[in-house]
């Protein structure tokens, strides 16, 4: 069992930046695929952004070049910087993992609130 902890979100400016970090904790994460994803009222969860156990990296056309995914193996972490924040970007992200086997896990999200 893996259990995700999310941390960071908060009310920001239009433009600013805030960083997400989430905490797996349970089994180390060896070969899990890490994701964040989000959900604004009303509109489906969708990803945001994704790191292989290698660390091969995978953004949402709609954050690229604005949000950096990263984790550390070591401390089992996962960590999302997000610059440059619009108002589309408010949300509840969640932290996810993906064992080698299929099964996905969700931390319990974090609000994430942009104003102009």
């Amino acid at each position: 069992q893996v259990q995700l902890v999310e941390s960071g979100g908060g009310l920001v400016q239009a433009g600013g930046s805030l960083r997400l970090s989430c905490a797996a904790s349970g089994r180390t994460l060896s070969g899990y695929t890490m994701g964040w994803f989000r959900q604004a009222p009303g509109k489906e969860r969708q990803v945001v952004a994704g790191i292989t156990w290698s660390g091969v990296r995978t953004y949402a056309d709609s954050v690229k070049g604005r949000f950096t995914i990263s984790r550390d193996n070591a401390k089992n972490t996962v960590g999302l910087d997000m610059n440059s924040l619009k108002l589309e970007d408010t949300a509840v992200y969640y932290c996810a993992a993906d064992s080698p086997w299929g099964r996905r896990y969700w931390g319990q999200g974090t609000q994430v609130t942009v104003s102009s």
